[in-house]
């Protein structure tokens, strides 16, 4: 019996130094390794296409990014309305797929400087009625939800006033907005622009209008959480080296089709 105790000591042992060697294998892993959180339906920026494959101009950038600070890159999708909620509970280093920077988001990540512009549009179906801000009373309007559109929609009260029940309708994607748009469930959407037209431009410019006036400008940028400043600043350096060396405008051409 003493001996079979001696046995199940020793092995025990060794599955002990085997479960510390891994653990330490996993977190020198994920030390080099950055976990990017994007919406994988968010064309053109970040998405899964066809054939299962994550691409989109964010993506490209993100890995022209990581390549140059020799770091593996890696990317979670998410539930956009949870993005600061996943970054806090440290699920994710990044949020990269058109993060737009607006004073709420601004309270609670640190965010590099603005790598490119973007406005948020609405969109109505070619033969609508709509044909500005003022023609949107008493429709019915959707976005997503968490999206820098319905920032945009809440901040623009008599509009949002003006609205069939005061409120927007929320989608956890934009190809749901698009496809209720399309069926006529709703009247109108809020979207950002680099989504809008390059889903226009893609399904046929013919069937949509894009209202003159617009819910506002502003900034697409890469977002941390607040204590991961490191991190944020090599982001910033690599991408002003991008932006000089004229790599960014070549991934801008290849899913724009001109230069940025």
């Amino acid at each position: 019996m003493k001996k079979i105790l001696k046995i199940l000591k020793v092995m025990l042992l060794v599955l002990a130094i085997l479960l510390i060697s891994v653990g330490c294998t996993k977190k020198e892993k994920i030390e080099n390794e950055v976990v990017i959180g994007f919406d994988n339906t968010y064309f053109p920026m970040g998405y899964m296409n066809e054939n299962g494959d994550t691409v989109g101009f964010d993506i490209d950038l993100a890995k022209e990014t990581f390549k140059r600070l020799n770091m593996k890159v890696s990317f979670q999708p998410i539930d956009w309305s949870m993005k600061e909620t996943e970054l806090r509970a440290k699920n994710i280093d990044a949020i990269w797929n058109g993060y737009s920077l607006t004073e709420e988001r601004k309270k609670i990540v640190t965010y590099t400087e603005p790598y490119m512009k973007n406005k948020q549009l609405i969109v109505v179906l070619k033969d609508s009625s709509i044909k500005n801000k003022r023609d949107l009373k008493g429709s019915i309007l959707g976005t997503q939800q968490g999206s820098a559109g319905l920032e945009a929609i809440e901040k623009d009260k008599k509009l949002l006033n003006s609205l069939s029940n005061k409120e927007p309708i929320l989608y956890d994607t934009f190809d749901k907005v698009f496809r209720d748009l399309n069926a006529k469930r709703i009247d109108a959407l809020v979207a950002d622009e680099t989504l809008a037209k390059y889903y226009i431009n893609k399904t046929g410019r013919e069937k949509y209008n894009i209202l003159d006036e617009n819910l506002g400008e502003e900034d697409y940028v890469v977002a941390f959480s607040k204590d991961n400043i490191e991190l944020c600043d090599k982001v910033n350096k690599i991408l002003r080296e991008i932006k000089k060396d004229k790599v960014f405008n070549e991934i801008y051409q290849k899913w724009f089709g001109q230069n940025n």
